[in-house]
């Protein structure tokens, strides 16, 4: 006996009803798919900026800075330590921080001073991309300084305006000189664009009288290294200074992060679990509308396996349906969304924990990325046909023909 041919048949003996329940479960794929690739390219977007914007794979302080942030809390040998690590195949590049009080024109704010190496720092960070006006540091300009967004709009300065910085020097004097804006960042990060002055380290040792030694080392760990591999050679490298992962320096975006990822597959259960609960309402209405005919079929020698099968097999060419048209109408917005993407408009540059959301979100799509879709739609309807087919395995032919 064909139980495939029997299954096909008995599918479109009432068409409308396949056609909803292969339609409702063809939507919820592709929706599902669209937004796991879509979510999943929005926190890809979230950990690479964290990532490469500032904050960079690992960090490296003096012992005490992180708790303290002080002038005088440096890594003597920065360079050599740098490297040291450059040998190993990462890519480092110290810093040195400060803070200080800024003014242009009538208007003053507070500032935190970064001296780079703009060499080493752009193997490290991509903060040299987001110039929105102007130009990034050069050499060839060492009084040349680029500045946050919102710091430029606290400040009512544009590109070629005079920067007055004043701070207190390693000596204790006081820092002060004169200063041009060579260029204003986009939105990079709350801190970076509320209050960041970013100069040439040569620069900033001359006004901060500041002669050796670096507050930071940014590195970027090699692409075969996973992070916690990474971090353990960094940390046996340097076992006197505080290394530290980004998730250990962000563990609130790291765990915002993680919990996302999660929600994915609470979303996807959810979702089809109003799928699974039509078809086991439809699947039902079939198994009543045929018990008779079951009776029957089970007088003629039918045992509960075969009619559980038939049941199963039609509920499977349903899916199978459902999930080959999924596939096929997803397509398109595979392509627009991870090529176009979505223009969130005014929550470009918005910032949350901390981080600038980009303008433009796009998806990205893996078979890894999209098979929990098709995974756990599979086994929602599969749990979803059980109680039916069961029903219909054992129904009793006595009991059919009375039935009314």
């Amino acid at each position: 006996m064909n139980v495939f041919k029997m299954a096909w048949r008995n599918v479109w003996r009432n068409t409308r009803r396949s056609l909803v329940t292969i339609g409702a479960i063809t939507f919820a794929l592709c929706l599902m798919v669209l937004y796991a690739g879509i979510i999943e390219g929005h926190l890809r977007a979230l950990e690479a900026d964290v990532v490469n914007m500032e904050v960079g794979d690992i960090q490296i302080f003096a012992p005490s800075y992180r708790e303290d942030p002080s002038l005088y809390a440096i890594i003597k040998e920065s360079d050599q330590l740098a490297n040291q690590l450059q040998n190993l195949g990462y890519r480092a590049s110290p810093r040195l921080l400060g803070g200080g009080l800024s003014a242009s024109g009538e208007f003053s704010a507070g500032v935190t001073l970064r001296g780079i190496d703009i060499q080493r720092d752009k193997t490290v960070t991509l903060v040299h991309e987001r110039v929105e006006h102007g130009q990034w540091l050069n050499a060839s300009n060492p009084q040349g300084v680029v500045i946050g967004k919102k710091l430029a709009q606290t400040l009512n300065a544009k590109v070629g305006a005079e920067l007055i910085l004043l701070s207190q020097a390693a000596d204790g004097s006081m820092a002060n000189d004169l200063y041009s804006i060579r260029g204003i960042l986009e939105n990079v990060g709350d801190a970076t664009d509320r209050t960041g002055v970013f100069m040439l380290a040569s620069t900033y040792r001359e006004l901060m009288s500041f002669p050796e030694g670096a507050h930071q080392l940014i590195v970027r760990r090699p692409e075969a290294i996973q992070l916690p591999a990474a971090l353990d050679a960094v940390s046996a490298l340097a076992p006197t200074l505080d290394v530290k992962s980004w998730p250990q320096l962000m563990p609130t975006v790291a765990s915002m992060l993680e919990m996302a990822e999660g929600m994915i597959g609470v979303i996807f259960t959810i979702m089809y679990l109003a799928i699974g609960i039509l078809l086991l309402n439809a699947m039902l209405m079939a198994v009543f509308e045929r018990i008779r005919e079951f009776g029957v079929f089970k007088a003629l020698g039918a045992g509960p396996t075969l009619v559980f099968s038939l049941i199963f097999v039609e509920a499977m060419i349903q899916m199978s349906i459902a999930i080959a048209l999924g596939t096929v109408l997803s397509i398109p917005g595979i392509w627009y969304l991870s090529t176009i993407g979505i223009n969130v408009g005014a929550l470009g540059g918005a910032s949350m924990m901390g981080l600038a959301f980009r303008s433009i979100l796009y998806g990205i799509y893996s078979p890894e990325i999209v098979a929990p879709a098709y995974k756990i739609l599979i086994v929602i309807v599969v749990l979803s046909v059980l109680y039916p087919a069961l029903k219909a395995a054992w129904i009793k032919p006595v009991d059919s023909m009375r039935h009314q």
